[in-house]
């Protein structure tokens, strides 16, 4: 039970890391307020999590729009008093180079992978100053320490978290916020299929994407998870400002 009496808001919870991690933390007795745009999912992961140690209030939400964000969080006092813990995990993953990438492509990764951050941490930051401190979590990525081919917004948007990560830990580690990011590898996620089925010829992408990695097998949501109980809990609780590669030897 290391997040008991703890409530925690996790972005991007419907499906993927987010969902793994929102199990995970609910089974360690978190109270959660899961947060994305697919409300059907959500819902579903709310019912799951119920039998848990733990519990879930679902708000459908759009993570880059400041009003959404502010009912987020007002939702979040109302319901529980207090936040622990922000899991920024919200995140898009557009493919293509700098070429075939539209400005609106553009701006919209920006607005969900680094602006959604900004606006929760915005308007968290003084409530955790006031009540001592918390712990914010972003979601980052392997490819910011080491590019892949044909992925260069996306790459942009998490090289950009982890700057905000490391910036926002030297700024507050006297507030007693801590703040890191996970830098997850290629991970076997509803995502990462949608991406894969969109290609020509998905069998051959597939190999191409476990080609690359030096394990020879894709991580899983739950690998990730376990990465991010252990950065959100007091098991590291002298750790801040670390951009954490969980990623099989990717970056390497």
């Amino acid at each position: 039970m290391k997040l008991r009496d703890k409530t925690a808001i996790i972005t991007g919870a419907g499906a993927g890391i987010g969902a793994a991690s929102a199990r995970l933390f609910a089974a360690e007795g978190a109270s959660l307020v899961c947060v994305d745009l697919d409300g059907g999912k959500l819902s579903e992961l709310a019912k799951e999590i119920a039998g848990s140690a733990g519990q879930c209030l679902p708000v459908r939400a759009d993570v880059s729009q400041r009003s959404d964000v502010q009912h987020v969080i007002s939702e979040t006092l109302r319901r529980f008093g207090r936040v622990h813990i922000l899991f920024n995990n919200a995140g898009i993953v557009p493919p293509g180079t700098v070429e075939a990438i539209s400005e609106e492509q553009w701006d919209r990764a920006m607005a969900i992978n680094v602006k959604s951050m900004y606006l929760f941490c915005h308007a968290l930051l003084p409530h955790f100053k006031a009540a001592g401190g918390g712990v914010i979590l972003n979601t980052a990525s392997a490819t910011a320490l080491r590019a892949v081919p044909e992925r260069a917004c996306y790459t942009a948007t998490k090289a950009a978290v982890i700057g905000l990560t490391k910036s926002m830990a030297l700024d507050h580690v006297r507030h007693n916020i801590r703040v890191n990011c996970l830098c997850p590898g290629t991970t076997d996620t509803p995502s990462l299929a949608q991406r894969i089925a969109a290609f020509p010829d998905p069998a051959q992408t597939r190999e191409n994407f476990l080609a690359r990695q030096p394990m020879g097998r894709f991580g899983s949501a739950e690998e990730i998870a376990q990465a991010a109980l252990y950065l959100v809990s007091n098991d590291s609780s002298f750790v801040t400002g670390v951009a954490f590669p969980i990623d099989g030897g990717l970056s390497i």
